[in-house]
Parts: structure tokens; sequence; C-alpha cells
């Protein structure tokens, strides 16, 4: 166990099915949000990051017990396209 109460991960694999979120990228654009851009779910991290938190806790309503990220198309180089 974890020093709170929740099991880690290996622990929850250990006592059976574990429940991953789903594809961030359609609960985010059910959500309304345009993903056109290359860094789609890089750009809500850094502009609008309640929209992940958002699309988190869809899932975790709809009965998800663990949340993957939303980091993946995050790189040095598709940010450095943008300055940033």
């Amino acid at each position: 166990m974890t020093s709170d109460t929740s099991p880690s991960l290996a622990d929850a694999l250990t006592a059976g099915t574990v429940v991953l979120d789903g594809g961030m990228s359609n609960q985010l654009e059910s959500a309304g949000h345009d993903l056109s851009d290359e860094l789609w779910s890089a750009r809500l991290l850094a502009e609008r990051p309640e929209a992940v938190t958002e699309a988190h806790l869809a899932y975790f309503t709809a009965g998800a017990s663990v949340a993957i990220t939303a980091s993946y198309q995050a790189t040095f180089e598709g940010f450095g396209k943008r300055g940033i």
C-alpha cells in the first residue's frame, strides 16, 4: 500500500482488473475542444489544463480506476516549433 489509503498500482493489478481511462482525444473532442493542432493534448495541458482534468474526471465518473498522462504529444521539438 502507498502512504495514503490508495493501493499502489502493483497492489491493484494483483487484486484483479484495473480499468484505465479511455481515449483522451475522444473525450476532449466530445467536450468541444479543437484538436487540429499537432500539439493537441500538450497545447491543452499548457493553455487549458482544466480541460484535461475534466476529461480524467469524466473517465473516473464512468468507473476508471487509473488515469494515464496526456503528455505524449509534449515534445521538445513540438514546443520548440512554437517558440516555447
